[in-house]
């Protein structure tokens, strides 16, 4: 089979799997954002890469908001929000991560594969996306994979931000004009 081939059974397979995203989930997150007086995200591997992508276009629509672990990331309080990307939801620096995030009154939401996971138990808000992956402990959605590992659930993820970015400028009231101004000068 040709890359361009594959590329078309991965882009159905997305398809497919949207259907099993609930949009009343990724409303509760997208209100939790708004709410938030600082935003902290936090993910490993490639669901690290996806959730620091959407850590970058948060800042362009204006929010207070840092990758966990950057040097320049503030203390957390009371009214901040922890936002963790985590496949199987164990990932045990994640776990702990969340774990004091709770204890310090920090309000916390995952995105994941599994909704009785470790840190889904501990968040405020779940949202479960789909995908396979050897980690997961949890048979949860009906689904299979032609792509290795976690990779679906990181594509999913991926787009899913990016979707919830476009909400939020609908209900923010921004454009990519007015996002381009917060754009990084300094590259």
């Amino acid at each position: 089979m040709s890359v361009k081939e594959y590329t078309g059974k991965i882009l159905d397979e997305l398809t497919y799997n949207l259907r099993y995203i609930s949009d009343d989930a990724i409303s509760r997150l997208s209100a939790m954002l708004l709410d938030a007086d600082h935003i902290f995200t936090a993910g490993a591997g490639r669901s690290g890469v996806a959730i620091k992508a959407f850590t970058n276009r948060l800042m362009h629509l204006g929010f207070s908001v840092s990758s966990v672990g950057e040097i320049s990331s503030p203390h957390t309080k009371e009214g901040d929000l922890l936002l963790i990307g985590s496949g199987s939801g164990e990932t045990e620096s994640l776990a702990a991560m969340a774990e004091k995030a709770k204890r310090n009154g920090v309000n916390l939401a995952l995105v994941t594969m599994d909704e009785e996971s470790t840190i889904a138990r501990l968040a405020d808000v779940v949202v479960v996306l789909p995908g396979v992956s050897p980690k997961l402990r949890k048979k949860g959605m009906e689904i299979t994979s032609i792509q290795p590992m976690g990779s679906a659930f990181e594509q999913i993820s991926f787009l899913m931000y990016d979707g919830m970015i476009m909400e939020l400028m609908e209900r923010m009231g921004e454009t990519s004009d007015s996002m381009f101004g917060r754009h990084a000068d300094l590259e």
